[in-house]
């Protein structure tokens, strides 16, 4: 079992920044890519971003690009999804989610909720003045 817990969500002004942190309970977090996506109210959970085993492949969706860094530290079992210059539209609960680097088969898999097994509960990211 892979218990995923985000934090860092708030409340930001637009223009503001925020960082999430996803910690992993895996004993070997360098086994696992993880992905970040979001749910805002009336829509669909949609792609965020996404981070292969070691960090060397990097994914990010058109609507976040530019504003968005995301990386991890495995020895901390740590992932974590740097937000910039962020808009009122990137209101949503902010979920991480994990699946073993193997099952990964090909890079659009990173882009699919469907390829993720592991879920955390959702950190809510409010922007608004």
């Amino acid at each position: 079992q892979v218990l995923l817990v985000e934090s860092g969500g708030g409340f930001v002004q637009p223009v503001g920044s925020l960082r999430l942190s996803c910690a992993t309970s895996v004993r070997r977090s360098r086994d696992y890519a993880i992905g970040w996506f979001r749910q805002a109210p009336g829509k669909e959970r949609e792609f965020v971003a996404a981070i292969s085993w070691n960090g060397e492949m990097v994914f990010e969706a058109d609507s976040v690009k530019g504003r968005v860094t995301i990386s991890r530290d495995n020895a901390k079992n740590t992932v974590w999804l740097q937000m910039n210059r962020l808009k009122p539209e990137d209101t949503a609960v902010y979920y991480c989610a994990a699946v073993q680097q193997v099952q990964v088969v090909r890079r659009s898999s990173y882009y699919s909720e469907s390829t993720y097994n592991y879920w955390g509960q959702g950190t809510q990211v409010t922007v608004s003045s």
